[in-house]
């Protein structure tokens, strides 16, 4: 908990309280339905819940901007971010239902307002929003294939809207269709070894494949 202060002095009491109540949630739902490996567990802050704000650090959310979360697994990113910006709207998708029943339950326990959850393929949702983040799930090629029509046109961030995508390792080959992209290292925000090599790649609705 003491890593989201040192990275996020600005959050409220409200917040600070979210925060901390995600370890014991998790701990429990994780013995029930298991999500989250338990070495994850125990270092969940840094692993997990620092590990998603890094997009906060890419980009801060505005006021009603809309946000999907794809194949969101235990709530990751999703979560974090909705405690991190509570006035903007959340919608977390994964195709897993017993995923999507630990995220509702967690979401539950923090009294999360601002968010949505869906048992689903991303291809099967409707609507548009301003950014759509995940961690990881699939190759950039195939994300953006799943994800196409989804991005709203008019941008109201200093980022154009499009994809938020948390990646480690080397990604030049995976992006070379994409030179509309650009890579934000961790490491650039964050301290802990643990970010050394990831990553946040932005990637505009707009961009010539």
């Amino acid at each position: 908990m003491e890593l989201i202060q040192k990275y996020f002095p600005e959050i409220t009491p409200d917040q600070k309280e979210k925060f901390a109540a995600l370890q014991d949630l998790y701990k429990d739902w994780n013995s029930k339905i298991n999500v989250v490996s338990r070495k994850d567990v125990d270092e969940l802050y840094l692993r997990h819940v620092l590990h998603s704000l890094g997009i906060a650090k890419v980009q801060a959310f505005k006021k009603g901007a809309s946000i999907l979360d794809v194949g969101t697994g235990g709530g990751f990113p999703g979560i974090p971010l909705a405690i991190l910006f509570p006035e903007v709207n959340f919608r977390l998708v994964d195709s897993i239902g017993k995923k999507i029943k630990v995220v509702n339950e967690v979401s539950k326990g923090l009294g999360l307002q601002n968010l949505v959850t869906t048992n689903a393929r991303v291809e099967e949702i409707d609507g548009k929003f301003d950014f759509i983040v995940s961690r990881a799930v699939a190759a950039m090629p195939t994300f953006v294939h799943w994800v196409q029509g989804k991005i709203a046109k008019e941008s109201k961030h200093e980022l154009k809207n499009g994809i938020l995508y948390l990646k480690g390792g080397d990604l030049s080959e995976e992006l070379q269709d994409y030179p509309k992209a650009t890579i934000y290292e961790l490491q650039d925000y964050f301290e802990e070894d643990f970010f050394e090599t990831k990553k946040v790649v932005h990637l505009p609705m707009k961009y010539k494949k």
